[in-house]
């Protein structure tokens, strides 16, 4: 039998028999529903990490120095403890990684945490609190809709300004002028003297709800009450001059430090790399988690394709009985079946497709969790699907195949 004809039987057999075809089909159809959803989250979340989070957290081109690393998922009670006897950072720290660098690296000051904001008339709400330099800015390519960013002779003064996200302006400041108006933070009055351009979110946590103030001022007391620093950021003009700097700023710290060349350092110099090799193991667990349903829902779906296939060949033992009488061969008998069984299943893997397309595009819509649609996982999902059908009708076929034509021929 031509493979068109084979085709053609297998689409008649949907047309006549529609519900049974329809729950032949329904095991690949979930099964590669969950496939293409899966797939489409991680590869979306992979993108997002690897385009906006790193971007937007950490920055381009960009390297932290820590007391310890903030992305360490191998953490154990005694890492812990060797990490709390590192000793904390300071402004020295600072003057030292800026006199290591050439002129062509921005560096700042940083520290942060979630605090309290009061203004007149409006219930208090927590807010991302940054008490930072005035290279900040431009290490984090944050534009401005309103007002200025503070300078740097506002953060050797201390000055009491701050710099606000989108939200904080319209949540606090609705229908007015925020420039010029006052925000207190940690029980300390602040004037407003810009607002940054919408950020967004990431995973659904806003980042509009910045509050910036120079580290000087009692804003970055009320953040660090011990002096100290949580961290120095450090942007170099390109990703090679960068890590030959993140080389320097190690040396320098270790020798200050006292460092000998047997002894760990003890900071941390995290770069994107961190976060992005951190969510590469929570990617391969998301990966092996969620194409489990999806394995179980194809497996389900071989077996009634082979079910549905065998009782097939049951009903169908005459007209296979006419055929080889005429000169049918073995192989062409298989072949009908394994075609007929296989575009079955491509049918309900390209139905399972469009599903999974569906479910990720709602899933991004209504949840913070991105989707993107990889189109390698679309020609993957429709190979699984043709690949369950053949080797759902493996045996089937073959025991059409091994049928005696004058038996076959007996059979009403």
């Amino acid at each position: 039998m031509p493979f068109l004809e084979a085709v053609r039987l297998a689409l008649q057999t949907i047309r006549v028999q529609k519900l049974k075809s329809f729950f032949t089909l329904l095991g690949v159809m979930i099964g590669v529903m969950f496939l293409i959803a899966v797939v489409s989250i991680v590869e979306g979340m992979a993108d997002y990490v690897e385009n906006d989070f790193a971007a937007k957290i950490i920055g381009v081109n960009t390297f932290d120095v820590r007391r310890w690393p903030n992305f360490n998922p191998n953490e154990d009670d005694e890492d812990w403890r060797e990490l709390m006897r590192r000793p904390r950072l300071h402004e020295n720290d600072a003057q030292l990684v800026r006199e290591t660098l050439s002129a062509d690296f921005r560096t700042a000051i940083v520290s942060e945490t979630f605090l309290y904001a009061n203004a007149p008339q409006v219930r208090p709400r927590m807010v991302q609190a940054i008490a930072t330099e005035a290279s900040y800015f431009d290490i984090k390519k944050f534009a401005l809709t309103h007002g200025r960013a503070f300078a740097q002779q506002e953060v050797n003064t201390g000055a009491r300004v701050l710099v606000i996200g989108d939200e904080i302006a319209r949540y606090y400041f609705a229908n007015l002028d925020p420039l010029g108006r006052e925000l207190r933070i940690g029980g300390q009055p602040y004037t407003v003297i810009g607002v940054i351009e919408p950020q967004g979110s990431v995973f659904g946590f806003s980042l509009d709800r910045m509050a910036i103030a120079p580290y000087t001022s009692p804003l970055g007391r009320a953040i660090r009450p011990r002096g100290d620093i949580a961290y120095i950021t450090v942007q170099g003009p390109t990703r090679e001059v960068l890590m030959d700097g993140m080389e320097a700023v190690r040396s320098a710290l270790r020798g200050a430090r006292r460092l000998g060349p047997g002894r760990p350092d003890n900071f941390a110099l995290e770069t994107s790399d961190a976060a992005l090799s951190f969510f590469d193991g929570i990617k391969s667990k998301m990966v092996l988690f969620g194409t489990a349903l999806p394995a179980i829902g194809l497996v389900v779906g071989a077996l009634v394709i082979m079910n549905i296939m065998l009782v097939a060949v049951a009903e169908r033992t005459h007209e296979i009985g006419i055929r080889k009488a005429l000169g049918a061969k073995r192989r062409d008998i298989m072949i009908q079946f394994l075609i007929e069984a296989s575009t079955l299943s491509l049918i309900g893997a390209a139905i399972g497709v469009a599903l999974g397309i569906a479910m990720s595009q709602t899933i991004a819509a209504l949840t913070p969790l991105p989707a993107s649609v990889a189109p390698w996982s679309v020609v993957a999902a429709l190979i699984v699907g043709a690949g369950v059908g053949i080797v759902a009708g493996i045996y089937p076929a073959s025991r059409a195949s091994r049928l005696d034509p004058i038996a076959a021929l007996r059979q009403e």
